[in-house]
């Protein structure tokens, strides 16, 4: 009865559209429809400011983290995957967004900080390194879906690699358009990198 509860409350505070509300507060504008067209962290960051990217990036990762650490120490790994899962696709398909969303990055980084804290760190480690020798947000995101199961294998936590390999395809599935156009050499970086005239145009989701 708890493990349900917790995958209904997972699924309602992933919905919460943080970016959303921050970027009205601040600009009094729609994240949907400016930049890259997304509620995100990133977009957030480009059109109101560093530091309120920053704030909807905590909040989205607070939302994905509480309901996993809520969940009592003898719950199986099935509805801790369940639980994690809804957040994840409450963030990325919010009915309160005609169920669209974000990418869902942030909220997967709190299910894991929850359920494997290992796991995650090292996963973070790359997902940052890749970002500051690429200059892309989205490949450091590819690289985090891609370090989750290998490091659930590598930390013991095998329970969650069901979990961390769907997590997997379905941050590749919600980046689609960024590696469209990273093959295109059309993503914006997040940085101006030397030697560079100009940066890729301000519509697009890094």
């Amino acid at each position: 009865m708890i493990a349900i509860l917790l995958i209904l409350v997972a699924f309602g505070l992933g919905a919460v559209p943080f970016g959303l509300y921050v970027a009205r507060f601040v600009k009094g504008i729609d994240p949907r429809d400016a930049g890259s067209k997304n509620v995100g962290a990133t977009n957030v960051a480009r059109l109101c400011g560093t530091q309120w990217g920053v704030l909807v990036l905590v909040l989205d990762i607070f939302k994905g983290y509480l309901p996993a650490a809520l969940a009592p120490a003898d719950t199986g790994w099935i509805a801790l995957t369940l639980i994690g899962a809804a957040s994840i696709v409450g963030h990325a398909y919010s009915p309160l967004l005609q169920f669209r969303g974000g990418k869902a990055v942030a909220t997967t980084i709190g299910v894991f900080l929850a359920l494997a804290p290992w796991t995650m760190f090292f996963s973070v480690i790359c997902c940052v390194l890749v970002i500051w020798l690429s200059g892309y947000v989205s490949v450091g995101s590819l690289t985090l879906a891609l370090a989750l199961p290998f490091f659930s294998f590598f930390t013991g936590n095998i329970g969650l690699l069901p979990l961390s390999l769907g997590v997997m395809l379905f941050l590749f599935w919600r980046h689609r358009e960024n590696i469209l156009r990273l093959d295109k050499g059309q993503e914006m970086p997040w940085r101006k990198r030397k030697g560079d005239a100009v940066t890729e145009p301000p519509d697009l989701e890094g």
